[in-house]
């Protein structure tokens, strides 16, 4: 069988991601078979949101983290990888050092992204592959650890889009969150008026996902406002400890998932909708369509046409 193996990394403000996947190209289809994910919290957010910048601690974290992840990307013989950093990378004041030091221990160049470009990685993941909602409009919502990025779709077509400085990580001061939730708001009313029919959010995020694992719902089954409302209480009247021994939520998981559902339910609110589609994809799964596409689908899947 003839497939090229290609690695992703997605380095976020809460956790980083490698992503392994055998590319395989055929004559009617190609197919992204995932070989592993291997996921580490080296949640840079937490320094560079309190302190403006990447400490050394978190620094060495990171760069040891990217050493492991080029030993698994040349254990599983990855062909090429593209590594990209979204919003603590972006707003931490000493980025480009740690970024030739992992350069230098690692091999692996960090590309710094925007807002746009990450919301487009996700919807190049064919995130309409995995769910068939019936509303004409969607809402497409991304929390992060250090942002949400928010694109509203129309009949399957990206309209509009924006980031806010919402996240998991990132602790706001009262009347600067207070400012942050008024501005988005007023955008979602703007966009929501301007709308025939009804809305419903596509999610993506790791809370979202376990939030949807632990519902036990199949993939094409939305969760609804209701049962987001149910586990949102369940968990606020939980202890982080009592999370993970009882609901098996890893440690750097169960004290994020709070405020991460908070923000999918007021969009909810706010938008007047009622169901959250889950297709549990998300930009590492993007970066490896866009590479093959991009470097290598002209010359792989030439043959097959001819």
């Amino acid at each position: 069988m003839k497939f090229l193996t290609l690695g992703a990394i997605d380095i976020g403000s809460n956790s980083i991601r490698l992503l392994i996947t055998h590319v395989i190209p055929t004559p009617t289809y190609t197919y992204y078979k995932k070989v592993s994910i291997t996921r580490l919290p080296v949640r840079l957010g937490a320094d560079v949101f309190t302190q403006g910048e990447i400490s050394k601690e978190t620094g060495y974290r990171l760069v040891d983290a990217m050493r492991a992840f080029a030993a698994i990307m040349r254990v599983n013989g990855a062909t090429d990888f593209r590594a990209c950093a979204t919003s603590a990378m972006r707003e931490a004041k000493n980025s480009s050092r740690w970024i030739r030091r992992v350069r230098r221990a690692s091999g692996i160049d960090i590309e710094v992204i925007d807002g746009e470009e990450e919301a487009k990685l996700v919807f190049q993941a064919k995130l309409f592959d995995r769910i068939h909602p019936e509303e004409p409009n969607l809402c497409f919502v991304d929390v992060g650890g250090g942002s949400t990025e928010l694109t509203f779709f129309c009949e399957g077509k990206a309209m509009s889009s924006r980031s806010f400085p919402l996240g998991t990580v990132r602790h706001l001061g009262e009347s600067e969150e207070e400012k942050v939730w008024s501005d988005l708001r007023a955008w979602l009313d703007v966009e929501v008026s301007q709308l025939d029919g009804p809305v419903a959010l596509v999610g993506a995020g790791g809370n979202i996902n376990k939030a949807h694992k632990i519902s036990g719902r199949p993939v094409e089954e939305p969760l609804s406002k209701q049962y987001l409302d149910r586990f949102s209480k369940q968990l606020e009247s939980m202890t982080a400890d009592e999370r993970v021994l009882q609901l098996g939520l890893n440690m750097d998981r169960a004290d994020v998932i709070v405020p991460a559902l908070r923000i999918y339910r007021r969009v909810l609110r706010w938008t007047n909708a009622t169901w959250v589609y889950v297709p549990k994809i998300g930009v590492s799964d993007g970066i490896i369509r866009e590479l093959y596409h991009r470097k290598y689908r002209a010359l792989w899947e030439q043959p097959l046409e001819s």
